[in-house]
């Protein structure tokens, strides 16, 4: 999908190549942003061109008018579920709705952030869940509201929460059905940060940029060893750190040009007694000290 093609995408959903960072707005303010099967199959074609784009290193998912979605679209997908018959969730195991709740699209290695705020519900948790940081505005507010309508989540929104939150906050949110602010959320590790409402972006903006000071492989690495190690046993998940780990550092030809600046102290966005500023960064192919 060219820049052209990206600007083009049907307005239901916005995507926009800004240098490395791809930014994808879900724009259906009429029904807060709810995601029906012609939002899903953009959003998969969209997650398709991001994993496969070379200068593209990091995804920003957001909502448009102050609202992240209010979920599946049920006038479209209730319907699909009912007609299609028992065997519609091993039909759909590869398949996942939005794309990155689950099959081939949720194995990208590259990070994707969700800029949350307003309403973050039903499978608007699925879809947030299944990106790499959540950062919420302090008037988002989070819920499964499925439960309320004869339904629960089938896309991931049970598993990534206990994953990330627990059992006691998923069985909560799963069993009652009721809303939790972006507070409650913050404290049960659902979302990174909570800032106001006018800093969204700016502290959107500030994640990307220190993603972007780091190696690409690095991180790509790094995301794929956690994914890998989710469930199994100690033992194993410390050989399945060491055997990626250290294949990273051995064949990572940018591990030498990388340690020389942090000995110089001229790495990007250092802390310190010699503070670098964070400064926008081209491509890791086109830097040349890397």
């Amino acid at each position: 999908m060219s820049s052209s093609d990206a600007a083009s995408t049907a307005a239901k959903v916005i995507y926009e190549k800004r240098g490395p960072v791809a930014w994808i707005t879900l724009n259906r303010p009429e029904v807060r942003n709810a995601i029906d099967i012609e939002t899903h199959e953009l959003l998969c074609r969209i997650w398709e061109d991001f994993r496969d784009d070379d200068d593209l290193r990091v995804a920003v998912i957001t909502g448009s008018d102050h609202t992240f979605t209010s979920g599946a679209d049920l006038r479209t997908h209730a319907p699909e579920w009912q007609q299609v018959g028992p065997m519609v969730g091993r039909e759909r195991l590869e398949d996942g709705v939005s794309g990155i709740t689950r099959g081939p699209l949720a194995s990208i290695p590259k990070p994707i952030v969700a800029a949350i705020d307003g309403w973050c519900v039903g499978h608007g948790i699925e879809l947030a869940m299944a990106c790499d940081l959540r950062i919420a505005t302090d008037r988002a507010k989070f819920g499964t509201f499925e439960v309320r309508r004869g339904m629960h989540p089938a896309d991931g929104g049970i598993v990534r929460l206990v994953n990330s939150c627990g059992v006691s906050f998923a069985m909560e949110l799963l069993l009652t059905g009721d809303p939790v602010t972006a507070e409650r959320a913050y404290h049960a590790n659902m979302v990174n940060k909570v800032v106001p409402a006018d800093r969204l972006i700016d502290e959107t903006e500030r994640v990307v940029q220190a993603i972007l000071r780091c190696d690409q492989a690095a991180i790509e690495s790094a995301k794929e060893t956690v994914h890998e190690i989710i469930g199994r046993p100690l033992h194993d998940q410390l050989r399945v750190e060491a055997m990626w780990g250290y294949a990273l550092c051995a064949s990572n030809p940018t591990v030498m040009g990388r340690s020389q600046e942090f000995f110089t102290r001229t790495d990007v966005g250092r802390d310190g007694t010699t503070p670098t500023p964070f400064t926008p960064l081209a491509p890791a192919d086109d830097r040349k000290d890397s």
